[in-house]
This record gives structure tokens, C-alpha cells and sequence, in this order.
């Protein structure tokens, strides 16, 4: 039953979900956030998860860990980046923080900001939902990495990536 959910969800999926548009305001709202903190986020969504995950029975979890390195938001110098992850073909969140962060942000925070997130895609808000849990990212990373004045780094691109 997974295998047939998943081949019936395909990238263009993704983009009726997210046009064009909507991808370049969130990229933008990206770019704003990290104006305000020293830290990284990256946002994917992928349609469906690749057959390699299917066949191993590999978690939406997995595929954002996996994507975390890939995107190598891994690689910030404070270990402050975050990937929020979106599998649509599962409605699965996932949030992946770096150890810089997680280890100062409660379980209970991230689940505060996938539950905002959940609730938005569910009533088919999808730009509104990641706009929020944007900024509920920015406000965690503002707290533990402000910038304390100095200029801002951008260490990753901004743009939503979409597979």
C-alpha cells in the first residue's frame, strides 16, 4: 500500500502545492529570517520518497536525516542549521536541527512547531504553514545565535528545494 501512495505522488505535486510564486516568497521569507540570527535553515518538500527508501522500508525521518546531509546543512560553522522537511505522499514533517541547536531547543519546542505546521498543511495552507514554522524556527535560532550586531552570514541558499 506504501509503494502505491508513494508512485502516485510526483513532483509536480510538490509545485501544485507550492507554485512557483510561493517558492520564491518563501525563499525571500528564508532570506529575511537570517537576517535576525546566526543561524541556517533550508526547507525541502519532496512529493514521494525514491524506491531505494521504499523497498527498505525507511522512515520519512530517515529521508530527512539523510537529506539534512545531502543539502549539507550540516556544514554551518556554529553547527546551527536546521532543515525542515516536508514528504507529502506520508503528510510526514520532519525537523532536523544540528547539534549546535537541538541540544538547546526541548523535544517539546520542535514539536510545538511541527504541530503549527500539521494544522496549516492539513487545511491545505501549505505556503501560510511553512511561513509560520519559519518563523517559529527564526525566533529559537534569535534566542540561542543572536547576531549581536555583527553582518549576518549566509552560509546556504535560501531556495525551497523541491524533489
Amino acid at each position: 500500500m506504501r509503494l502505491c501512495r508513494h508512485r502516485l505522488w510526483d513532483e509536480a505535486d510538490a509545485h501544485r502545492a507550492l507554485p512557483a510564486e510561493a517558492l520564491r516568497r518563501l525563499a525571500a521569507r528564508v532570506a529575511e529570517s537570517e537576517q535576525r540570527h546566526g543561524g541556517e535553515i533550508r526547507v525541502c518538500v519532496e512529493a514521494s520518497l525514491p524506491l531505494s527508501y521504499l523497498w527498505r522500508r525507511a522512515s520519512a525521518r530517515e529521508r530527512a536525516v539523510t537529506l539534512f546531509g545531502k543539502l549539507r546543512v550540516w556544514d554551518t560553522e556554529q553547527n546551527n542549521g536546521v532543515l525542515i522537511y516536508l514528504l507529502l505522499a506520508e503528510h510526514a514533517i520532519e525537523i532536523v536541527a544540528d547539534r549546535g541547536l537541538n541540544q538547546r531547543v526541548s523535544a517539546e519546542q520542535w514539536h510545538t512547531v511541527i504541530g503549527s505546521l500539521r494544522e496549516a498543511l492539513q487545511a491545505g495552507r501549505f505556503e501560510d504553514g511553512l511561513v509560520a514554522a519559519i518563523g517559529q524556527v527564526e525566533q529559537l535560532l534569535a534566542h540561542q545565535f543572536p547576531t549581536n550586531g555583527a553582518p549576518p552570514r549566509n552560509e546556504l541558499p535560501n531556495a525551497v528545494v523541491v524533489l
